[in-house]
């Protein structure tokens, strides 16, 4: 990844500051609360949901496995039909690759569509640097680059928005990007709505490239998919000329049947809706239709490097649908701004510190942004256990150990910070293989309960801070159970 949001602190820090923002809670929790309650009634509809879900999780764990061989079929496939097909490892050589083929046009500006890709390696920031302008076309990626502002949510960047600072930033900001805003422009959203229609259709209709993401990309035929609910991106994938798509590695599938699966889950999970509105496919060129020039940019940016890691690498499977967002009590009340990446969230949490690494104190932080609920794993259609991975990532930011960076083995230290917590957790396993000492021990702790502190001195007070302290019970377990005869009288009836 390129790196964090520039300036941006820790999560706990940046979570302690949003949550203090009581427009921002109260936008966060409509939109969210809106949202699951509609997915859930979609899902219901699908008698097969479970089956689905496991077909979903066994199709991308199959491709994660071979993917050097399905990438290569994908290659041969976009090359046949047209295309041209570019490798990039990383953000910078990416970027190159995009900005070389738009000067090649002669042109210096680009509409753009499914941009999560282009976001993470700041590809906006890199076509400005050298000249060219690009124009997000999706409703809410327009409300956040009007704003000057970064996305806040996978499904809706602009979630953290309500209807009067929407119309406050087209009123404001519309006329430095092309069409002004209407006279009178009001909050309603049908009129917003109909000024983004009126504001992007010039570009829509002046723009010689554009540059899209894609949801899939199937090796068999070297098609590509997007799907999407406003019809930018059918405007985007078909009035250019150039077509230049920056897709992550692992949004492949095997074939055509496979997408099936996933045309079924991903709109349920995302909009709550049974099909998208718009579902987009386009394998190279055709004469007379459509774009007659398309590239293919392969990015990798950390995924390989995800991909080595057996526990981490199921985060890989995500179809950014969102899902673990809308139910996730974190992010409910912290927003996406907190986890620095474009990726917030549960799925942000693991995927972002894999990407980029666990050295920034930012990345290092996001393992712990989670209450450890277990509702994002329940409502991910392809069966990521996030909180799996999540204490997998917490054990290697406190014990380091052997990853893969850029792909090369290496072995991180332990993160610094962590000596009381390492500390503790010694001092347990000790304990824990020790009987006698732990028996000892809790005995002690029973009979000194009373001069207890509520809140944990040094080090715990983070932790004593924001919750309650257990009560020591009179007596441990293990001293009931001997002295009960385990819950039971002499005649072994329960007591």
């Amino acid at each position: 990844m390129s790196g964090t949001f520039v300036g941006m602190p820790a999560f706990p820090q940046a979570a302690r500051e949003a949550v203090g923002n009581p427009t921002l809670r109260g936008n966060l929790r409509h939109a969210t609360h809106t949202i699951r309650a509609k997915r859930a009634k979609a899902v219901a509809e699908v008698s097969d949901w479970a089956e689905l879900r496991e077909a979903g999780k066994r199709i991308k764990d199959h491709t994660l496995r071979h993917l050097d061989r399905y990438l290569v079929q994908l290659e041969e496939a976009v090359t046949a039909a047209g295309g041209t097909v570019h490798w990039a490892a990383d953000a910078d050589e990416a970027n190159d690759i995009v900005t070389q083929l738009v000067k090649m046009t002669g042109e210096s500006e680009v509409v753009k569509v499914k941009s999560m890709a282009t976001q993470e390696i700041g590809l906006n920031e890199a076509l400005l640097e050298a000249g060219i302008r690009a124009y997000e076309t999706d409703l809410a990626e327009l409300i956040v680059q009007l704003g000057d502002d970064r996305p806040s949510h996978i499904l809706v960047p602009a979630i953290h928005r309500n209807r009067g600072e929407i119309r406050d930033i087209f009123r404001q900001e519309m006329s430095e990007w092309g069409r002004p805003a209407p006279e009178g422009l009001t909050d309603t959203p049908a009129e917003l709505a109909e000024a983004a229609r009126l504001h992007l259709r010039e570009k829509f209709l002046r723009a010689k490239v554009g540059v899209s993401g894609a949801n899939f990309m199937v090796a068999e035929t070297g098609t590509l998919v997007v799907v999407e609910s406003e019809g930018n991106g059918r405007m985007c994938l078909t009035l250019p000329e150039t077509l230049i798509s920056v897709v992550g590695i692992e949004k492949i599938v095997p074939t055509w049947r496979d997408l099936e699966v996933f045309l079924q889950t991903l709109p349920r999970s995302s909009t709550a809706e049974r099909m998208n509105p718009y579902t987009s496919t386009w394998t190279g060129t055709a004469d007379g239709d459509g774009p007659q020039t398309f590239h293919l940019v392969l990015l990798d940016n950390g995924r390989t490097d995800t991909l080595a890691d057996e526990v981490g690498r199921q985060a890989l499977r995500c179809i950014r649908c969102s899902a673990c967002l809308n139910v996730c009590p974190v992010y409910e009340r912290a927003g996406g701004h907190a986890y620095g990446s474009v990726y917030p969230g549960p799925i942000g949490a693991i995927l972002s510190p894999q990407l980029r690494g666990t050295a920034s104190e930012i990345d290092a932080s996001l393992p712990y942004a989670s209450s450890l609920c277990g509702a994002c794993y329940e409502v991910c259609p392809v069966a990521i256990d996030i909180p799996e991975v999540l204490v997998h990532l917490r054990e290697r930011v406190v014990e380091g150990g052997p990853v893969v960076r850029e792909g090369n083995r290496t072995v991180l230290k332990p993160a610094k910070g962590h000596a009381a917590e390492r500390a503790a957790m010694r001092a347990a396993r000790w304990a824990f293989s020790h009987p006698g000492a732990l028996r000892t021990g809790q005995r002690l702790a029973s009979r000194t309960r009373r001069l207890h502190p509520r809140t944990l001195p040094g080090p715990g007070k983070a932790w004593s801070g924001t919750r309650d302290l257990p009560a020591v019970p009179a007596e441990p377990f293990r001293d009931w159970w001997q002295r009960t005869n385990g819950g039971t009288d002499e005649k072994g009836t329960a007591k």
